[in-house]
């Protein structure tokens, strides 16, 4: 399971219009096309099969940026305009990343393609961030479509990684489901159930208004072969102040965001795949609403 954050920084404010949204996106794509292109001109003869996949990579930010010109436009009468962006954008492809890759004299074109996969995941999670703060209903429905072209460029992306690694290892098939595996699903069947708990009894602390708009918050459903267990430390959650719930109940949405996401990254099949996704993003959009939430006084 993943232990770092899922972004390094959450986006500060609602996106409140499609031309700032656009201009983000927009923004996003050149800053991966210029991160990628400077591996892709390196013409050292050991990094030559490294630059390849780079430049692969950089063309296909750079199309992804045309598209996005093209699109403010036919949407905003006008490209994407960078005096839109009220805030950085989030960094997806970050330079430390890259030099680690650069500065190795083991890269190889798995390491390339795992870097874009978590490139593209960071932006899915970031798209599901933006859905969930977002306060109308355009921004809404184009961040949807752009958290699911992230999806679909993961899964390109883990096609190719697979068959980089095929290729290097010249071995044979990855593992498919294992124990490990069984215990994450069971894991996270505990997560959900003491999320809940622990919603609810944060719930008992608020006004009404805010009690409503926090059980309005997305659950997961559980998979029917696990009933509601027990705190694994005993702590009952209506022994904790608001801060310490608050607290426990956004650690275990991230940890369940992570969860999902690695389901993903592990399905041996296109269904799994699909399922861990759908949850991953349900979960995400959750834990943003209770980020929101939880910045709220009182």
């Amino acid at each position: 399971m993943r232990k770092e954050t899922l972004l390094q920084t959450m986006p500060p404010a609602p996106v409140q219009s499609l031309g700032e949204l656009y201009a983000i996106a927009f923004d996003l794509a050149q800053q991966a096309a210029e991160r990628y292109g400077v591996l892709a001109t390196r013409r050292d003869e050991s990094f030559g099969p490294v630059s390849a996949v780079f430049a692969r990579l950089a063309a296909r930010e750079r199309d992804r940026a045309v598209d996005l010109s093209a699109a403010c436009v036919e949407a905003c009468g006008r490209p994407p305009d960078i005096a839109d962006l009220r805030w950085p954008p989030i960094d997806l492809v970050p330079a430390s990343e890259i030099s680690d890759i650069g500065d190795s004299g083991l890269a190889t074109p798995y390491a390339a393609w795992a870097l874009a996969a978590r490139q593209r995941q960071r932006a899915f999670v970031f798209w599901t961030y933006i859905i969930a703060l977002a306060e109308n209903s355009p921004v809404r429905s184009t961040g949807e479509a752009l958290a699911r072209e992230a999806l679909s460029d993961c899964n390109l992306l883990r096609r190719e990684r697979r068959l980089a690694w095929r290729a290097e290892r010249k071995a044979g098939p990855e593992n498919a489901m294992t124990d490990h595996g069984q215990r994450e699903s069971a894991s996270a069947a505990l997560l959900e159930s003491l999320l809940l708990k622990d919603m609810m009894a944060w719930s008992e602390r608020l006004d009404p208004i805010q009690r409503g708009l926090l059980l309005t918050v997305d659950a997961t459903p559980l998979p029917p072969a696990f009933s509601a267990p027990t705190d694994e430390d005993g702590t009952d959650a209506r022994t904790l102040d608001i801060d310490q719930l608050r607290h426990r109940a956004l650690r275990r949405a991230e940890q369940l965001s992570n969860i999902y996401l690695d389901d993903a990254d592990r399905a041996v099949d296109q269904d799994a795949m699909e399922l861990s996704q759908k949850l991953a993003e349900r979960s995400i959009i959750r834990l943003a609403s209770l980020r929101h939430l939880a910045s709220e006084p009182g």
